[in-house]
């Protein structure tokens, strides 16, 4: 007997500033269902994600949500005036008795639920949300951008979880390792159609291409058809004006649904453009060591930078990434070693935090009142790369229109920032760029561009991200910074990483750290049958990965077992064995832990 849907929305029509979003939009969520909701900033994603969770009425259609039926979103900018800290907002829907949920939660999150709301970053409040949608467990989540601000470890946690659980949930996310993982079904937005595949994130990239050509081929039937038609118009009606108006009217339907036709928003125009050769020593570091606040950021650290190296820096939130970043620059000084930069540089740095955008200042300030761009004189120019350019052709050229030049940037959505940002960045010319948190909020075809540009780049790139494919695509040597000081370089990107540290398969199969944090109740930290209840859970859990960590070691055994490969794809055949030889580690660490907390139980 097929069971009910979750979620109906019914010819959903929304008109935003009289701009369509939706017209007649219909779709189902099923239990079960794991849907990633694809498209470009600005396409109203987030918009469709508040209308399916009731926060936003549309202007014609319909909600339809069974009775008994549960749905959580999680909120980009959560409401925490009514409380004093975050761990009072993330468990203020739970049932009395239940804040041991959050505690496993706010455990794999690494959040903290005694943060001052006062005090609370905005990637704490965040996380704060997401924590309180996973300890509700609702039948249906809805997840807006559930990465930004996580760590690697973090995402890791929290793709095992929803990898486990049975709980539908539609996706937003610009991971595609994250969506890659967790997507069973893809929604696409495309200028206010929604197009739905039965198939997760892998291939959207090759369906969206072909659609876009096979798009491409009708309209140019059409144009042809249009070109024929008024031809006729023009040389034959004059003599058959009567029998022929049907004809006349057809034309005019067929340039009226011409006209229809909205065109595909293009891509921005990212261009880099270096400035003088740097030497080809950029950075050499040795011997650093820093202390910050009572936390050790690095101990005896050494790393060499060469021009055109792409380097990046990953580990857990607050271990000093972006503190390392300032001090390979300069901004910043260690308590010991030392720091020789090279010759010729010119750094530009995006910065995580956006602090070199003015949110109350418009689009148009924010790019002519810098100093590194302005023009003496015409506060209507912007300086790109030597040349002078008018500030509206010049914001057209990241897909801003006219009308937003002289809006706030604080109107601008968190993608828009980002792309206001890279505006700014590269209208000056560099040689070293430092890249933190560029990821964050970008479209996949924002990133896609910003990757190519980065390619082509004669400069150095120094990046911190917690996005791993964009790492894979980008760096040349990933640094690790694990905490307590420890910093080591790798080459590679961060798959590449993963491989070479031995210890990374016993890390991810350690059982979990008890909850200690004061949202858990007493008897959410004693023992049940031998074991504490992350324990517990544990045990439940380890089954699972030890089948999905056997089935990943027959499909790479049958890779391997091809004798051609080696010859054929050195490279593919060297990350096949790497990953066999991790898979194969995890396996035994799991059946070793299995065994242990079986026992013990």
């Amino acid at each position: 007997m097929a069971r009910a849907p979750l979620l109906q929305l019914s010819g959903i029509s929304l008109t935003f500033g009289g701009n369509p979003v939706f017209d007649d939009l219909s779709l189902t969520v099923q239990p079960g269902d794991r849907i990633a909701l694809v498209g470009r900033n600005g396409s109203g994603k987030s918009t469709l994600m508040k209308v399916m969770a009731g926060l936003v009425e549309p202007d014609r259609g319909i909600r339809v949500v069974p009775p008994g039926v549960t749905v959580g979103y999680m909120e980009q900018e959560p409401d925490l005036s009514r409380f004093a800290t975050l761990g009072d907002f993330a468990a203020s829907s739970l049932p009395e008795g239940q804040d041991y949920r959050l505690a496993v939660v706010a455990e794999g999150l690494k959040f903290n639920p005694e943060t001052p709301v006062a005090t609370a970053s905005g990637g704490e409040r965040r996380r704060a949300a997401l924590a309180k949608l996973l300890a509700e467990a609702p039948e249906l989540m809805l997840l807006d951008e559930p990465t930004n601000h996580l760590d690697i470890q973090a995402i890791e946690w929290l793709e095992a979880e929803l990898t486990q659980t049975r709980t539908a949930f539609v996706l937003i996310s610009h991971d595609r390792a994250f969506l890659r993982a967790l997507s069973q079904t893809t929604l696409w937005i495309d200028r206010g159609e929604v197009r739905r595949r039965e198939a997760g994130f892998e291939g959207f990239e090759d369906w969206r291409e072909t659609i876009w050509a096979e798009e491409d081929d009708a309209r140019h039937k059409l144009d042809r058809k249009i070109k024929h038609e008024a031809k006729w118009a023009v040389e034959g009606i004059s003599a058959r004006r009567k029998r022929n108006m049907g004809r006349v009217r057809a034309l005019q339907q067929l340039r009226a649904d011409r006209k229809a036709q909205i065109r595909r928003q293009g891509t921005a125009a990212f261009a880099l453009e270096s400035g003088p050769t740097s030497g080809k020593k950029v950075i050499e570091a040795t011997g650093l060591t820093k202390a910050f606040g009572g936390t050790q950021i690095v101990k005896g650290f050494d790393l060499r930078v060469l021009r055109g190296d792409r380097v990046a820096f990953v580990g857990p939130n607050g271990v000093g990434k972006t503190t390392l970043l300032k001090m390979l620059t300069g901004e910043a000084q260690p308590d010991h070693g030392s720091i020789t930069l090279g010759t010729n540089l010119e750094i530009a740095v995006f910065d995580q935090t956006r602090t070199r955008l003015d949110l109350d200042a418009s689009l148009w300030d924010n790019l002519t009142v810098d100093p590194l761009m302005r023009v003496s004189g015409a506060s209507d120019q912007v300086m790109v790369r030597g040349t002078p350019k008018h500030v509206v052709a010049y914001l057209k050229d990241f897909l801003f229109d006219e009308a937003q030049a002289r809006a706030p940037v604080r109107s601008l959505s968190g993608g828009e920032r980002a792309r206001l940002l890279l505006a700014k960045l590269m209208a000056q010319p560099s040689n070293l760029l430092i890249l933190d948190e560029p990821t964050n909020d970008l479209d996949v075809e924002t990133l896609d561009l910003l990757q190519d540009i980065l390619g082509e780049y004669d400069g150095t790139v120094l990046l911190v991200s917690h996005d791993r494919d964009f790492i894979d695509r980008i760096a040349t040597a990933t640094v690790a910074m694990e905490g307590e000081g420890r910093a080591q370089a790798y080459p590679g990107g961060w798959s590449d990483y993963a491989a070479q540290r031995p210890q990374a398969a016993d890390e991810t199969t350690k059982p979990a750290a008890k909850p200690t944090t004061t949202a858990a109740k007493p008897e959410a930290s004693t023992k049940a049958n031998g074991l504490s209840f992350t324990e517990k859970k544990r045990l439940d859990d380890l089954p699972d990965l030890i089948a999905k960590l056997e089935s990943e070691i027959a499909k790479l055994s049958q890779l391997l077992a091809d004798a051609d490969l080696f010859t054929r794809e050195p490279v593919k055949f060297r990350r096949a064995t790497e990953a066999l030889t991790d898979r194969q580690t995890a396996l035994e660490a799991a059946e070793s832990d299995w065994l242990d907390l079986a026992e013990r139980a």
